[in-house]
């Protein structure tokens, strides 16, 4: 994936960044095609869950990219985009963000930001289909006056909330793209295990207990180890069985769902 010039789409309001990027990315936009809105009416995160853009709030983007990766390779671009946006919210706030197993970027254990990868394909006359990432982040800079909504208290929070600095969207944007296509040129070099050991330096939820559920709606109690090889998140239960998370929702014991 050669970086190229980028261009940058600045919209006053969409329904969500990431659709209109993999719909450009459909048509053939140039890797590093950036979409960013002041606000979101339908922005959404991993499992179709909802996440609240209001206008000024936030940071709303969605970066198209066409990695040099084998299909089965590309669920690691989310875990290397978490990194990404923690380096580059580090770089910028001196924070030290951590990350909940696959998507959540935390602060203090509350969740500021969250990332959607989604995969599109070229709209061609061709035979082979080549795929595209669309990287979508949304990050809370300020907290709404009143707090975050009532199923969001104490579990939400905003990088206003941790520092006394200047808070601009911006430089944080600018800062996320080149950080994510850093990220993501490691991943096609084939350095995704010192990525990952990156990304476990900041895991905020090693060791606790979460719970799992499975796409078959069975529930799985146990203690997080940490990612794979593989980037797949491993549980041990109570009686010791290791179980690798693929996909399913997870969350921390005594906390709904994120």
């Amino acid at each position: 994936m050669a970086v190229v010039p980028r261009e940058i789409i600045r919209l006053q309001k969409t329904e969500s960044t990431n659709s209109v990027a993999l719909e450009l990315g459909e048509r053939g936009a140039i890797a590093g095609t950036v979409v960013v809105a002041q606000a979101q009416t339908g922005g959404r995160g991993r499992l179709k869950r909802y996440w609240l853009s209001p206008r000024g709030m936030g940071l709303y983007f969605s970066i198209i990219l066409r990695p040099e990766l084998a299909p089965e390779h590309l669920p690691k671009v989310t875990l290397a985009a978490g990194l990404a946006l923690c380096k580059a919210v580090e770089a910028e706030y001196s924070l030290p963000p951590e990350i909940k197993w696959p998507n959540d970027l935390l602060l203090d254990g509350r969740k500021f930001g969250g990332i959607l990868t989604e995969t599109g394909f070229l709209h061609s006359m061709a035979t082979e289909r080549k795929p595209f990432v669309v990287i979508g982040a949304g990050i809370n800079l300020f907290t709404p006056e009143g707090g975050f909504q009532n199923n969001l208290q104490g579990r939400a929070t905003s990088i206003a909330d941790h520092t006394d600095r200047t808070i601009s969207a911006e430089p944080l944007l600018m800062a996320g793209i080149s950080a994510i296509e850093q990220e993501v040129l490691r991943l096609e070099k084939g350095d995704f295990q010192e990525i990952l050991e990156e990304w476990m330096e900041r895991d905020g939820v090693k060791d606790k207990v979460l719970t799992w559920v499975t796409p078959q709606g069975k529930k799985v109690t146990g203690v997080s180890l940490g990612p794979d090889a593989d980037g797949l998140l491993r549980i041990r239960d109570g009686a010791g069985n290791i179980h690798t998370v693929i996909s399913g929702d997870v969350n921390l014991v005594g906390k709904g769902p994120e």
